[in-house]
């Protein structure tokens, strides 16, 4: 756990480092999930710095995850990106897991758009679906985070998510709203366990986001978050799901992904 000095200390640290080398304000922060990692070779006049490299990352260990920051330009527009992210399961507080979240809006990216690959509770999604988040439910919350605020409420861009629903009807594609739900991982869930989620009122379930989510909408970035739907649960006629699986359906999805943040991107420069 880092406290509030220290982490205030290694934050300017690794914004020093990351100004020296990219200059311009990035207009958002994109957070890539589990196989959709590939948008990461979309960004133009890429400067890639290993989490390594920065002082307050931790190391991103689950597979797909390419562990560096990447700064350039997606349609001319300056991002930061993640490529490769920190999970809870892997053994890091949220204050771990979400710093990079403050180094993106603290080098001036004003909203955040965050991807992952999730296991659909509800039957009529289909894998390579693109549910667009509307709220969470987070059954692994640890304490408070963000800016001492316990109580956070629309954390999810009404305009936001409007933009990336109109994305998904111009490419084609099949997109809608839903709920998450972060669990702390890293095991899939039971047949129980799916259920009981469902009665909750999830659409989709996964290990990570809602924590980055939380600390964004604390420091006043406007929050979109896309689920990919890797895999379907089937209480009563389970399929296993296995880790190459869910990178192989993200890789599948990767052109819906880079089609909402395109346009979310033209869309919100414009204004």
């Amino acid at each position: 756990m880092l406290l509030a000095d220290q982490r205030d200390v290694l934050l300017a640290q690794a914004v020093g480092i990351v100004r020296r080398q990219f200059h311009a304000v990035p207009h958002a922060a994109v957070i890539l999930g589990s196989g959709l990692g590939g948008l990461a070779d979309e960004i133009a006049g890429p400067v890639a710095i290993d989490y390594a490299d920065l002082p307050g990352f931790a190391k991103s260990t689950a597979g797909g995850h390419r562990g560096q920051l990447i700064c350039g330009t997606l349609d001319n527009v300056p991002v930061v990106a993640m490529a490769g992210r920190f999970h809870r399961y892997e053994g890091y507080g949220d204050d771990e897991v979400t710093f990079p979240v403050r180094l993106m809006a603290a080098l001036g990216a004003n909203l955040m758009i965050v991807s992952n690959a999730a296991g659909a509770l509800q039957t009529e999604l289909c894998v390579g679906d693109i549910v667009v988040l509307n709220d969470h439910i987070d059954l692994a919350k640890r304490g408070t985070i963000g800016n001492g605020v316990c109580a956070q409420r629309d954390m999810y861009d009404a305009e936001l998510i409007r933009l990336a629903l109109a994305a998904a009807r111009r490419a084609d594609f099949h997109a809608q709203l839903g709920v998450y739900l972060a669990t702390s991982g890293p095991t899939y869930e039971t047949r129980a366990e799916y259920r009981m989620m469902r009665i909750f009122g999830a659409d989709v379930v996964g290990m990570s986001t809602a924590p980055e989510v939380r600390v964004a909408s604390s420091l006043g970035m406007r929050v979109l978050a896309l689920s990919m739907v890797s895999n379907v649960a089937r209480p009563d006629a389970p399929e296993p799901a296995n880790h190459e699986e869910v990178l192989a359906a993200g890789r599948a999805a990767a052109f819906k992904l880079r089609a909402i943040v395109g346009y979310v991107l033209q869309s919100t420069v414009a204004n």
